[in-house]
């Protein structure tokens, strides 16, 4: 324990910010190595959206058919929240990160509800940081997207995995990526109809994505994987669910909530092909087009970021500041297994960083290597195309927090005569909502007719959270 500038500060070896299965492989190799860890993560338990617990009073069977790896996870919890060397602290919101000349930035973090009015403030100046903050969703935005009854891919997941329920009847998934298809299943699980799965890519970009070889991948891990995929096809064969390529929702229609959707088939830069809507009657549509990496932390931090908006790595999962490790989503997205390896290698050597035996690194680097070439396979096949933004108008809300349309952004554009976020947001208000810009900043950009003049400015937060002027004010706790 230690005071500067009047503040109250826990020292420790590792902090890990962020219990996914990142943090989680983080914390346990930091440990294994001889850190003493803290570990934070924002939920009121631990495992991240991939390893959601399952509502009470689920069976085992039911438990099982919505999680993947959970005898690891399982196995992961237990070696952390019962070791005395590793302090799990969940419900635990980091709002700030103060850069030092020297060395990791100090944390600060609130502990407690977020609604309740007795939140803890607790200040860690660790020997080592590990950012292991994930990603969120991003959604194309199309008219009517913002009726009730559209939601987000990962949002009908967690309500299915979570809570056990549906998002409604009959149900369009759609998008892009892989992630549709456990979507796709869970809602059968529930009790949902699923009309159909709607994927963005083509059948040739696809192919050309994921066939070339060789493959990097180890045997087992490649037919696990096609285990995994092979489970999802036989669900949707079984319950006759359509999965179609080469297409894309581009219109919800409703009065109060979402009725319908127009499906139309979309060119291999995803501009939609005049003529070929087709209207599909649902109560319910979920989309995702993949995730965009949580990096407010990291840059607040000084890290350096890459072209693609992650966090730059190197090997070893170091950032451009010395003593703060990154991994999982936050440095690209790959999935739970590339977040896994990822953060076994930042564990250890953030362990090392802070003076103790970093052990099994080369192993832990060409794990790494190998989950990274499948991601970028992911990437080749299911990437985000220049021509959506072509289906849309002048009236489709942009910005859901704000309520900017595209034709504002375009407006503001134009009287601006600039491709900064900095004047754009000032002049429209776009991403100065709750959300920050989280939901509609990549959208926005790729709105722009330019290269962005300030790239990074919409995920730049001095305060990563909302708070309470009093709760800034108040002493912190050990």
């Amino acid at each position: 324990m230690s005071s500067r500038r009047g503040r109250l500060m826990r020292s420790v070896d590792v902090l890990v910010i962020g219990a996914g299965p990142a943090g989680l492989a983080a914390a346990h190799a930091a440990r294994r190595a001889g850190a003493r860890v803290v570990l934070l993560d924002a939920s009121a338990v631990v495992g991240g959206q991939f390893w959601r617990h399952p509502p009470a009073g689920s069976s085992a069977a039911d438990s099982l058919a919505l999680q993947h790896k959970w005898d690891g996870f399982t196995a992961l919890r237990a070696a952390l929240t019962e070791d005395p060397g590793c302090e799990v602290v969940t419900g635990a919101q980091v709002w700030a990160v103060d850069r030092r000349d020297a060395g990791p930035p100090v944390v600060h973090a609130l502990v407690g509800p977020a609604d309740g009015g007795d939140r803890r403030r607790r200040v860690f100046e660790p020997r080592a940081l590990v950012l292991a903050t994930g990603a969120h969703e991003r959604t194309l935005p199309f008219p009517g997207w913002d009726l009730p009854g559209v939601c987000t891919a990962g949002a009908a997941q967690a309500m299915a995995k979570g809570e056990g329920v549906a998002v409604g009847r009959r149900v369009l998934v759609a998008g892009t990526g892989p992630f549709l298809l456990p979507v796709a299943a869970g809602l059968i699980h529930v009790g949902a109809t699923v009309a159909g799965v709607v994927e963005a890519s083509s059948r040739r970009r696809i192919a050309r994505g994921w066939l070339p070889r060789p493959h990097r991948m180890r045997p087992k891990d490649l037919l696990a994987k096609s285990a995994e995929l092979g489970g999802y096809v036989r669900t949707l064969a079984a319950h006759r669910v359509p999965y179609r390529t080469g297409a894309a929702v581009v219109a919800a229609h409703g009065e109060d909530r979402v009725t319908a959707v127009t499906v139309a088939r979309i060119t291999e830069d995803w501009t939609p092909v005049p003529g070929t809507g087709r209207r599909v009657e649902v109560d319910a549509v979920c989309v995702g087009h993949g995730f965009v990496p949580r990096t407010e932390l990291a840059i607040s931090a000084g890290c350096a970021l890459a072209a693609d908006g992650s966090v730059r790595v190197d090997d070893g999962q170091r950032t451009s500041v010395p003593g703060v490790y990154a991994a999982g989503e936050i440095t690209g997205i790959g999935g739970a297994d590339l977040a896994l390896a990822e953060g076994a290698a930042a564990g250890r050597a953030a362990a090392g960083a802070a003076g103790q035996t970093a052990v099994g690194g080369a192993v832990s680097t060409a794990e790494v290597a190998r989950h990274r070439a499948f991601a970028a396979r992911m990437h080749r096949a299911h990437g985000i195309r220049p021509g959506w933004t072509s289906w849309v108008g002048d009236s489709t809300v942009v910005c859901r927090c704000e309520e900017v349309t595209a034709g504002q952004v375009r407006a503001a554009l134009a009287e601006t005569g600039t491709c900064g976020l900095r004047s754009l947001k000032l002049s429209s208000r776009v991403g100065l909502g709750m959300c920050q810009g989280r939901t509609c900043g990549r959208n926005v950009e790729d709105l722009l007719p330019g290269p962005l003049l300030d790239a990074g400015r919409m995920a730049n937060r001095p305060i990563a959270v909302p708070v309470r002027l009093g709760e800034i004010a108040t002493t912190p706790t050990e």
